[in-house]
């Protein structure tokens, strides 16, 4: 006898600032593999450590030299905290120095609106920047609130949703803003405001 499948969602009203990065490895020579897994140990340690903030890790397989994680952060200002601490802290500017045989990238949604994308060393692309163009480091950028980037110019040809900045020695993908900027919940009530309008209209052609 068959069954409907349920079906589910979650209730993030309790999670207002909610912030989900994704972050993966590449091998990208030999000396990589030895980089790869002396990561390993370090992340698990950092987990058990229970950081302030984190609500949920998960670690990710993309291929057997690609190997990543997902997070889920109740904030920005916890995931911040956490990475200016030590060891992270440390970690980062070493690799930032020597990428020892890597690739190193991340990509962080946060619910109130904005998409921060960072891509060292990676060879092959991976995420966002599988569509969209990079650009390098040192454009200008300006950032209206948490969790948002905005690039202060945009070339004339740009296109809503295809802008890429920089901040300092961190590069942001973000859309650009309509006027008096907008946020996550606005840009839903936009999306579901359409779907409720075309589906009126293809009733009305039944």
């Amino acid at each position: 006898m068959s069954r409907r499948p349920n079906r589910d969602t979650v209730d993030l009203s309790h999670y207002p600032d909610l912030v989900v990065i994704y972050l993966g490895m590449r091998v990208n020579t030999v000396t990589g593999i030895r980089t790869l897994l002396g990561f390993g140990p370090k992340i698990s340690n950092a987990v058990a450590a229970k950081p302030d903030g984190l609500l949920l890790h998960e670690n990710i397989i993309y291929s057997v030299r690609h190997l990543g994680m997902r997070q889920y952060w109740r904030d920005f200002a916890s995931l911040e905290a956490w990475t200016r601490s030590e060891p992270h802290r440390q970690w980062w500017r070493k690799f930032l120095q020597d990428s020892g045989g890597t690739g190193f990238w991340h990509e962080t949604y946060f619910r109130r609106g904005g998409i921060e994308a960072v891509y060292i060393d990676v060879e092959k692309p991976t995420g966002l920047a599988r569509f969209a163009p990079l650009v390098p480091e040192g454009a200008r950028c300006s950032r209206p609130g948490r969790g948002r980037a905005y690039p202060v110019r945009q070339p004339a040809k740009a296109r809503w949703g295809k802008t890429n900045c920089t901040r300092g020695s961190r590069p942001y993908f973000s859309p650009a803003p309509p006027a008096g900027g907008f946020d996550g919940v606005q840009l839903l009530t936009a999306l579901n405001g359409l779907c409720r309008t075309r589906s009126r209209r293809r009733m009305a052609r039944i």
